[in-house]
């Protein structure tokens, strides 16, 4: 029996000109992710990541903090978040004001919960992004790679919420109401754990953060 670890990226720049690229408290989350696994002896046969500039960041975070550099990881553009303006774009088409108060980040995940459910449903299509259909392939192609070409060995996966949230509605088969609210809830460098045989994976852990757990680490939890 094999064991996947997901990671979602570090706090990347909500509501900046490019999101795409982690923040300073990013990049700390995901080096002391790296620490903490190196501090209990943890490796990792295979590693893959979406192609965005901040799954790229939230690796090398964590494999400075395990101590450890490594060409061989796997790019899979499978596991690469959607588009959440595209998303809230198809039930709102009207600009959006930058979201800098309570009551407009509140605004604004109102609408991607409703811009989400509509694109599963198949009742939208976003600009520039893949059907609902294709995307859940995507991530679930990344799966079955792990399953057929790890067998018990110890994966890492680092990509984004729509994509962790996806492999975990996936595996329960959760309705999209479900998964979505599974995709709110993933925090910055959250931990995901699968096990996994050829034939099939079992959640084992979902969103945890061990290596904020302590006193010293509380103020590097985020969630956006």
């Amino acid at each position: 029996m094999g064991s996947l670890y997901l990671v979602r990226h570090g706090q990347a720049s909500f509501g900046s000109a490019d999101y795409d690229n982690l923040s300073a408290l990013g990049h700390r989350q995901a080096e002391r992710l790296g620490e903490y696994w190196r501090e209990r002896g943890m490796h990792f046969d295979a590693v893959l990541t979406g192609t965005l500039k901040r799954h790229r960041q939230t690796w090398e975070g964590i494999a400075k903090g395990l101590g450890l550099t490594r060409d061989d990881v796997l790019t899979w553009p499978g596991l690469n978040e959607y588009d959440s303006e595209a998303v809230i774009a198809t039930i709102h088409p009207e600009k959006l004001q930058k979201p800098d108060t309570p009551e407009l980040y509140r605004h604004h995940f109102r609408l991607l919960r409703d811009g989400l459910g509509a694109w599963m449903q198949g009742r939208t299509t976003p600009v520039g992004m893949p059907s609902y259909v294709d995307f859940l392939a995507g991530v679930t192609t990344a799966l079955d790679h792990v399953r057929a070409r790890h067998h018990g060995a110890k994966v890492l996966v680092v990509s984004s919420g729509g994509p962790i949230s996806t492999a975990v509605g996936h595996v329960l088969g959760t309705s999209p109401e479900t998964t979505i609210e599974l995709n709110m809830r993933i925090r910055n460098t959250a931990v995901t754990e699968f096990v996994f045989t050829p034939k099939r994976h079992v959640l084992l852990t979902f969103n945890a953060l061990p290596h904020l757990d302590g006193p010293a680490d509380e103020d590097l939890v985020s969630y956006a």
